[in-house]
């Protein structure tokens, strides 16, 4: 009996291991794909944002919150022009195998109406797998203290 139990101990070992290198796996993908998208983003990528970001998707800025037809307009126009977000700090939590959330903690440089600004933010980004693919659902601007830190 002790010898079925130290099998099933070790299996229950060896299979916790596999789930914590996936979730690992995926928390590194996911990481990638924010640091694209902020680049995107500062190139005014349409093609790659258009790709990424969910038909229901929604975007919540200090001004307001809209739409994904709305983030890529405002993106294409250049009303706000994402320069270059200065990433400090990350902090994924993967939910199941299809949902991911993910915090940066950024410091914002942007064009907005003519001049540029400067913003600490922590922005939560909400994933979902859709077939092969992460889809953003939702991207959320906080304004914050250039102290704060995320919580890990």
């Amino acid at each position: 009996m002790k010898t079925k139990i130290k099998i099933f101990a070790i299996l229950i070992t060896i299979l916790g291991s596999f789930n914590a290198i996936a979730q690992s796996e995926i928390e590194e993908e996911i990481k990638s794909l924010s640091t694209f998208k902020w680049q995107w983003m500062a190139d005014k990528d349409i093609d790659n944002l258009e790709k990424l970001f969910h038909e229901k998707s929604k975007f919540v800025h200090m001004s307001g919150s809209w739409k994904k037809e709305r983030e890529l307009e405002i993106i294409k126009t250049g009303s706000i022009w994402y320069k270059n977000a200065e990433v400090h700090d990350v902090a994924v939590e993967i939910f199941g195998d299809d949902t991911a959330v993910l915090w940066n903690r950024i410091t914002l440089t942007a064009h907005v109406r003519g001049n540029d600004v400067e913003n600490e933010f922590t922005v939560t980004e909400f994933y979902k797998m859709e077939g092969e693919d992460w889809k953003l659902l939702d991207l959320t601007f906080s304004s914050v203290r250039d102290t704060h830190k995320i919580e890990h």
